[in-house]
């Protein structure tokens, strides 16, 4: 756990790293099915090899919601929330394709945090998801968050 204080003493400064996450292809065909997302490029093995990514890929948006996870397991607990929120995004970057098979992990950087009433809190956070052994990360973004503080 931390004080509202000490995550602001964070801000500029990279608060956590997740772990890494494999994204195997049945991972990317169970997404592809929920969101009905079944393009060949994810879901098609043999018809994704004939491509310039020379295999099947995950759906950027795939890659998007393990930020969820990794969230729980890189940021620190702020003393006193009832509620934290994912709040959307004021930018977002699918900067390479994950092949499937590959590991991600995301790295968070403390942009700002603002306590805009005795209850609430704002926080912005840039995101990088690394690619293992990649020379480019898979996703870049800014992710804005909510939290809800008890009552004093």
């Amino acid at each position: 756990m931390t004080t509202l204080k000490d995550l602001k003493s964070r801000i500029g400064t990279e608060v956590g790293v997740s772990d890494w996450l494999l994204i195997d292809q049945d991972m990317v065909n169970s997404f592809g099915r929920l969101t009905h997302d079944m393009q060949y490029i994810h879901t098609d093995p043999v018809r994704a090899a004939d491509t310039p990514f020379g295999g099947t890929i995950a759906h950027g948006f795939l890659t998007m919601s393990l930020l969820a996870p990794m969230t729980d397991q890189a940021l620190p607990k702020l003393d006193g929330v009832i509620m934290q929120v994912n709040y959307g995004f004021n930018r977002v970057r699918f900067v390479a394709p994950v092949r499937t098979g590959s590991r991600v992990r995301g790295r968070f950087t403390l942009l700002s945090v603002e306590q805009t009433s005795d209850t609430d809190v704002s926080a912005v956070w840039e995101v990088i998801v690394e690619i293992e052994n990649g020379t480019k990360p898979a996703l870049a973004a800014e992710w804005l968050h909510r939290y809800t503080l008890a009552a004093s």
